[in-house]
């Protein structure tokens, strides 16, 4: 079948020279992004190979598995043990409603581990299959670049197999990492947290991020006692101040120790557990200490240097915009590019890939109106612009609509916990331009509410949709006073 590919730009026909290649397209790193890429490059005629790191739970820089982060040590497995976490608190709303809940309830943590091991060993078969139905080659191994056309694989004997390909697409992600301090080995990562062989009692985390935020959503709910330490007034940097803010609470409200503006300075091992030491001076006793402080591009051992593919100041691919890098032939997608560090958007630069280099159809990735979720207990989600953005893009005034309510399940389960609704506008248009929940199911609410900030939808047409009554959602359609406006020259003033 004929292919065409991008170049400059521009597509062009094939020539003779792709008779010559093993591969159209070879790719390294078979997570979400990488087989995504294979499959569907294949469904378009060209004949793929991929490669990846042997299966397990825990990455280095020799293991890892078909699936990837997120199936393996990421989304997936964080997801079931934030659903088995929920339940703690859930059995404590019951009795209200009537449920005789006997006052002793245990949680089986190996129980819950089992059942996440069983679940990414079933998840990992799938995307094998994924790829052998797609007709995509599968090698298992550690692949690394020796030309521009060449990929060198190290199978798992240690023998070397080289394979050339028209084109190259790095889809290795990204790793996690330590801080620089004393004893830094006492600690772990997101991997190790997700795989731990007994629930510890205590924990440290330090970070603010969204992994941070969920590891001590998780652990608290199974009754561990947890200290977050951040470095700013805030976690969540980066996302809307005022969903911060109710984050912030909620996490306090079920029991979680805030260290605002904390670092670690340096981790000792004890007769007692990990003695964790902050900037601050404090002692913070532990049997874990979990270090979620960033995530690194995977590239130190692809041998990029050697064929000339240029990376940043962090060891991320760079790529034009459509994922091409400066050697012609080489591409990149997902986390290894440090774009927008997304499973979604791993695939959708995986599907825009394949359009642009075998499908004819050259095509860049959106990244307007990405929605994202935090999976806090409850969660934050969230979609287009923050407040604090909006303003600072703004020409004319911002209308803040917001809500801040007592969910109707909590008025006969008597937990203190309120869920916030957020809608940014810009005042000229009526262009609803970002929405924001912290609350149940926010992260369902607000696929919904993102298809129509991609279809420009404006203020006056969310308040013409009939809302789905009694439901949290409906409160997005309701909100018909603004609870603020700003003019877009004056300028938020915030060290959060």
């Amino acid at each position: 079948m004929a292919r065409k590919m991008l170049i400059d730009g521009e597509v062009s026909q094939p020539n003779e020279e792709e008779a010559h290649y093993d591969f159209d397209l070879f790719v390294i790193g078979a997570g979400s992004g990488g087989v995504r890429a294979s499959r569907f490059s294949a469904n378009y005629g060209a004949k793929v190979g991929i490669c990846e790191l042997p299966f397990h739970p825990v990455s280095s820089e020799v293991i890892g598995g078909v699936g990837g982060t997120c199936v393996i040590r990421g989304c997936v497995p964080k997801k079931i043990l934030v659903y088995g976490a929920t339940f703690g608190g859930e059995i404590e709303d019951a009795r209200n409603y009537g449920w005789e809940v006997n006052e002793k309830v245990d949680f089986n943590w190996k129980k819950l581990l089992h059942k996440k091991t069983e679940e990414i060993h079933r998840l990992n078969g799938i995307y094998k299959r994924l790829l052998s139905n797609a007709g995509v080659k599968l090698f298992e191994g550690e692949g690394k670049l020796v030309g521009p056309n060449e990929v060198e694989v190290t199978q798992l004997d240690g023998t070397k197999l080289s394979y050339s390909a028209k084109h190259i697409l790095i889809a290795t992600g990204g790793r996690a990492q330590r801080p620089p301090i004393p004893g830094q080995e006492f600690g772990i990562t997101s991997d190790e947290a997700l795989s731990l062989e007994e629930l510890p009692k205590r924990v440290v985390v330090l970070g603010g991020g969204y992994i941070a935020v969920e590891f001590a959503s998780i652990w608290r709910g199974m009754g561990v006692a947890v200290d977050l330490c951040f470095r700013r007034e805030l976690p969540l940097r980066g996302f809307d101040d005022e969903m911060r803010a109710a984050v912030a609470r909620n996490l306090e409200s079920r029991g979680v120790n805030l260290h605002p503006r904390t670092n670690l300075t340096e981790v000792i091992k004890t007769e007692d557990g990990i003695k964790a030491i902050t900037d601050h001076g404090e002692e913070l006793i532990a049997d874990a200490v979990l270090f979620a402080t960033g995530r690194a591009p995977n590239t130190k051992r692809l041998n990029l240097g050697s064929v000339g593919v240029e990376i940043d100041k962090v060891g991320a691919i760079k790529v034009d915009e459509f994922s091409q890098t400066n050697i012609p032939s080489i591409w990149a997608i997902g986390d290894v590019t440090n774009r927008v560090n997304l499973t979604p958007v791993a695939l959708m630069e995986g599907t825009c890939f394949a359009k642009t280099v075998f499908g004819g159809e050259p095509t860049k990735a959106d990244y307007r109106d990405i929605p994202c979720a935090v999976f806090s207990i409850p969660p934050l989600a969230t979609v287009g612009l923050t407040e604090e953005e909006a303003i600072e893009q703004a020409e004319g005034d911002i209308l803040v609509f917001s809500s801040n309510f007592n969910p109707m399940k909590n008025t006969i389960s008597g937990r203190q916990e309120k869920s916030v609704m957020k809608l940014v506008v810009d005042a000229e248009s009526d262009r609803v331009l970002g929405a924001s929940m912290c609350g149940p199911d926010a992260a369902e609410i607000m696929q919904g509410i993102g298809i129509a900030l991609k279809c420009n939808a404006t203020k006056k047409q969310f308040d013409s949709t009939v809302g789905i009554h009694p439901s949290a959602a409906e409160e997005f359609v309701t909100m018909r006073s603004e609870s603020r406006r700003v003019a877009g020259a004056k300028k938020p003033k915030t060290n959060l």
